[in-house]
């Protein structure tokens, strides 16, 4: 008896959960999201201040920054002391030892309901770890824009995305998803 009500009580929540998410969907639209693994951006921990003024010029000319979305920031607790002043009004979220910054932005893609909130995520990263994480994103209709220095994007990500944009220190380049 308990096997059937459990089969039973199933879909309902799964139509409850599906009703749910587009209603939220609904209300998010429009809703943009930027990720930055700011050490992936610049090639290396964020020693200066000038190291995040760089990093910031480069996503500024690649993808721009509107005043209603949320930008999030995966930084090394070291690097933060330098980012913090540049990037004043992004929240920034701290990682230590090795990959400490990508664990804690796949935190935020992981348990904030990222698709109930948001139609767009621009993540600005070319780090495989976090290809899952956006094709998951995918498959509940949100809009994934990876922008990655071209020599690092990890195919893995590149085919997770509904878009990639690549740059380096001269040029941008956009390309869609392989």
């Amino acid at each position: 008896m308990t096997a059937t009500s459990t089969q039973i009580s199933r879909p309902v929540r799964v139509r409850a959960r599906k009703v749910r998410h587009e209603a939220a969907r609904r209300r998010s639209q429009g809703r943009r999201l930027v990720l930055i693994d700011i050490e992936n951006i610049s090639g290396g921990g964020i020693r200066t201040l000038a190291e995040a003024e760089w990093a910031h010029r480069m996503l500024s000319a690649a993808i721009g920054f509107g005043d209603q979305e949320q930008v999030i920031i995966g930084v090394s607790k070291a690097g933060a002391v330098n980012t913090w002043p540049i990037w004043s009004s992004a929240r920034h979220v701290l990682g230590s030892g090795i990959d400490g910054a990508d664990h804690a932005l796949l935190e935020v893609l992981r348990g904030e309901n990222i698709a109930d909130r948001f139609d767009e995520v621009v993540l600005a990263s070319g780090d495989g770890i976090f290809a899952d994480a956006v094709a998951t994103l995918g498959i509940h209709g949100v809009s994934v824009t990876v922008v990655a220095h071209r020599s690092s994007l990890a195919k893995k990500l590149q085919m997770a995305a509904s878009r990639t944009l690549t740059f380096s220190n001269s040029k941008n380049n956009t390309e869609g998803a392989a």
